[in-house]
């Protein structure tokens, strides 16, 4: 009995099923199971979407959408895309953030219809395609790494778990509130997971972010449950991981393992990420520096100025190490040896760079062939990693520091046993390819050799027959042909048709006016063996490859420590061509607060000038004095366009690349660990979440006092100029004393001339001021730092550089000069002489009372002597004694 539907509600699913043709009745229990994303449905050699999906996805991907049939008496609407073009199309939705759920037939459409005419072909659902659990080749960037994050939180921490799903990469590390955002920001997912309700920060970038039930991230077993995910009866066989930490992993596990089924890529067991080992660098610092992404389309970014890598996987780490600065003093220094070992030495620089030039991603290739997405293509790409590892190895320089030591301990097994089994067994071009059949080489298999030239050379075969038949007839005329109703035949004219009905072997077939037809059972068998010999050779070749594959997945741990040992080649290597070409040097990397660098310059800045030399170098120096505990801080003064903001970012990016192994642009450079970098520079709003520019700066900069020690490197930028004059100097004044007590290094850039006074107070407050000149009401910009401090900001003269109209810029000067001529300044340096410097820095003291007749009545009061009604008279006296002297109520 079927469901009854009112009018105008919506149609239980079985109401629906009911009614549906049985290929429509299959598309909705699917689709009812899967309402998170578009819902991709195999129909022979496309993808179908049906209903709303249909209508989204042609708008989305500007398809046509048309219908077919109808359902529930409504037109059903239908829109599709080729399998062989599908990964386009995927892409195209992914990076407007759908989720794709795909569907495809589990069986040959033959076998349904052995048992029926209204039997449906069997789908599943194979996959949901999500930005965080791409593998494709064609969907990922080859030089980022697409990271797929959970977060969880307990007991007031946050476990964060980040996963490289296409290479197998799995980090765990733990965090607070006020790191939250700087590590998600370090980490830089595509895709993120966090429980429904659970607060978020605001990434800087477009994430995708998935919600899911919370009991999905509890903490209380869930290192049990990970570890057990990974096949150990105790996570700590990975290391020390917190049960926060536990509880994000195994959340993107069971992500994965929910999103993609039974064909989930492999993940490498847990590593710990530890927050003290790389600098720490917030959310704004991160955009204000520009480090890995532009903050306008195709800008430039430190990772695009220095990037000479020659592979993906290079180009990755090397992402990572500017993402991640190093802490450890020892690490960056076996990383500046081994740079150093490529710059002495070129023709083994040269030869390494050759040798790793495009050599394919081998851990996202076996991802590939892990999930059974692979493709001979991948296999061919394993093999040509192997043999490139094995060239670079014997390139390597014959003097080798401990970390090319490493390398080359990692590239000695290439190829190995899998790599000689993929170079012999592969056919490189029909691999490469990726042609349906053809990819295992010829002399590896008699049987598929056989079945191959069967399938390849037929009309031999059956020439060779046919003569056979010509001789043993006499009948030179007899001819073997074949159409697509018959198959293969002998044909012989009439004349001569008796004398084939005179053999036994011949069995007659066709008469035709002309001519009359045959055949026999050899030719028979032939024909069988010929129809057969295609399938053969595919099944042949598919069952030689599979264990191929499952020889390379077997092999996946020696094919990590190769392509780590690769990475890390490539990144040393182009990190010296950089220095070589650029003339960078070799920085001085120690522990303490020394900030020294000599003739330093903008990497970014530089590689954008058609002549390097134009770019003026700029020296600083933070290194505490002799004897001093804390370090320097440096008040830039100045005019706009005079290069401050440059010389700021400057010296932040020197101190990044130096802990990222590299060599710097400078003549010479040292520097002690900065473990924690903080930038704010420029001017942006948050209107969205309505904080104006004000109080973004605001926020960032509480931000930055409150997270500040002394190993720190601070860098400002006009703090304070979103407000009254008055009151954006009180501010930066306030924060530089601050500073100055934490004892950080610190730049901090103003055009609140005022604060440069702070220098006579404290030795550890220098002034420096941007050099210009003055010519004939113009200025030159010399963009070169020196001591001292500017006694303008030449605003107005820039103001007519930037085009503003005549009578605007003789007005501004008009009032500007009636301005200088008051006394205005004398008063302000009279204000600032009076003001009681660093007292943000001094512990909040109870101010002593002044004589006055409140403290008069206090003192004639004997506590121990008062009853409840003397003593609150006692208090309303001494509340009116307070408000005669003008007191606070």
């Amino acid at each position: 009995m079927s469901e009854r539907i009112e009018e105008g509600a919506t149609p239980s699913l079985e109401a629906q099923v009911a009614q549906a043709t049985p290929m429509m009745a299959q598309y909705l229990s699917i689709k009812a199971d899967h309402t998170e994303g578009l819902l991709f449905y195999r129909m022979g050699d496309f993808y179908e979407l049906f209903f709303e999906d249909a209508e989204i996805a042609a708008k989305a991907l500007s398809i046509h959408c048309t219908t077919r049939g109808t359902h529930m008496g409504e037109p059903i609407k239908m829109a599709g895309v080729p399998v062989h073009a599908a990964e386009e199309y995927l892409s195209r939705l992914i990076a407007q953030n759908f989720r794709v759920v795909i569907a495809e037939q589990t069986e040959d459409p033959a076998e349904a219809k052995k048992r029926g005419a209204k039997s449906v072909v069997a789908r599943a659902v194979v996959r949901i395609v999500t930005p965080g659990t791409l593998t494709e080749e064609r969907l990922l960037d080859p030089g980022r790494a697409s990271r797929l994050v959970a977060v969880a939180a307990h007991k007031g921490g946050y476990g964060i778990a980040s996963a490289d799903v296409a290479s197998g990469r799995f980090h765990l590390c733990a965090t607070d509130e006020a790191g939250l955002l700087g590590e998600l920001a370090r980490i830089d997912p595509v895709e993120l997971i966090a429980a429904e309700g659970l607060e978020l920060p605001a990434l800087p970038r477009r994430v995708t972010v998935g919600r899911r039930v919370p009991s999905e991230f509890r903490a209380n077993d869930a290192a049990e449950r990970l570890a057990a995910a990974f096949g150990v009866a105790d996570l700590a066989a990975f290391g020390t991981f917190s049960p926060v930490e536990a509880a994000a992993g195994l959340a993107l596990v069971n992500y994965l393992a929910e999103t993609q089924l039974d064909n989930a890529p492999p993940l490498d067991p847990p590593a710990k990420d530890e927050p003290g080992d790389v600098m720490a660098i917030d959310a704004a610092t991160r955009a204000s520096l520009e480090l890995t992404r532009p903050t306008r389309p195709d800008g430039p970014t430190l990772l695009s100025a220095v990037d000479r890598t020659v592979s993906g996987i290079g180009a990755q780490r090397l992402g990572e190490r500017l993402s991640s600065p190093s802490t450890n003093r020892i690490l960056i220094a076996e990383r500046h040896d081994g740079v150093a070992a490529f710059v002495d030495d070129a023709l083994a620089r040269s030869a390494v760079r050759a040798a790793l030039r495009g050599v394919p991603d081998v851990l996202r290739a076996v991802g590939r062939l892990a999930a059974g997405r692979g493709q001979p293509r991948d296999a061919l790409a394993v093999s040509r990693a192997l043999a490139a590892a094995a060239t670079a190895h014997a390139a390597l320089p014959v003097e080798r520091p401990p970390i090319l030591a490493s390398i080359a301990e990692a590239l000695s097994e290439t190829p190995g046993e899998i790599g000689a089994r993929l170079g012999a067994m592969l056919d490189e071009r029909a691999a490469a390819a990726n042609h349906p059949d053809g990819y295992i080489a010829h002399g590896i298999d008699p049987a598929l050799d056989e079945a191959r030239t069967l399938r390849d050379e037929s009309r031999r075969y059956v020439a060779a027959l046919q003569a056979d038949y010509q001789n043993e007839t006499g009948v030179r005329s007899l001819k073997i042909k074949h159409n697509a109703v018959l198959g293969w035949f002998i044909e012989v004219p009439v004349g001569h048709a008796d004398t084939l009905r005179g053999h036994e072997a011949f069995s007659h077939r066709q008469s035709l006016a002309s001519q009359v037809r045959f055949t026999t059972e050899p030719l028979r068998d032939l024909e069988s063996r010929i129809l057969a010999a295609s399938d053969d050779a595919r099944s042949r070749e598919q069952a030689i490859f599979a264990d191929l594959v499952a020889g390379i997945i077997a092999a996946r741990p020696f094919l990590s420590r190769v392509a780590e040992g690769m990475a890390e080649l490539d990144v040393t290597a182009a990190l010296a061509e950089v220095a070589v070409e650029r003339r960078w040097v070799r920085p001085t990397v120690e522990d303490g607060l020394a900030f020294a660098v000599e003739d330093g310059r903008h990497p970014v800045v530089e590689a954008a000038l058609s002549d390097a030399s134009l770019f003026v170098p700029n020296g600083c120096d933070l290194t505490p004095g002799e004897g001093e505990n804390a370090a320097r801080a440096i008040i830039l003064t100045g005019p706009n366009m005079g290069g401050k903001s440059t010389y700021l970012r400057q010296n932040a990016l020197i101190a990044i690349l130096a802990q990222a192994g590299s060599f710097v642009p400078a003549a010479r450079a040292r520097i002690g660990i900065v473990d924690r970098l903080f930038s704010r520079i420029g001017a942006s709003d948050d209107l969205a979440a309505g904080r104006s520019t004000f109080m973004v700066e605001m926020v960032e900069l509480a931000a930055i006092l409150n997270q500040a020690g002394r190993g720190a490197l601070v860098i400002l930028d006009e703090i304070g100029r979103g407000t009254a004059t008055f009151d954006g100097l009180s501010i930066a004044w306030a924060a530089l004393e601050r500073l100055n007590e934490i004892g950080c290094r610190t730049l901090f850039a103003t055009h609140y001339h005022e604060l440069t006074a702070l220098s006579d107070r404290r030795p550890r407050i220098h002034n420096a001021t941007m050099r210009v000149k003055e010519w004939r009401g113009d200025i030159v910009f010399l963009h070169q730092v020196e001591p001292g401090a500017a006694d303008r900001s030449y605003g107005v003269q820039v103001a007519r550089l930037a085009g503003l109209p005549a009578a605007v810029v003789r007005r501004a000067r008009d009032v500007l000069n009636r301005l200088e001529e008051t006394d205005r300044g004398a008063a302000r340096a009279a204000l600032m002489a009076d003001l009681p410097l660093f007292a943000t820095a001094a512990p909040a003291a109870t101010p002593a009372l002044a004589a006055s007749k409140a403290l008069e009545v206090l003192d004639g009061i004997d506590p121990d002597a008062l009853s409840p009604r003397e003593a609150l008279e006692a208090l309303y006296e001494l509340k009116a004694a307070r408000r005669a002297e003008g007191g606070d109520e």
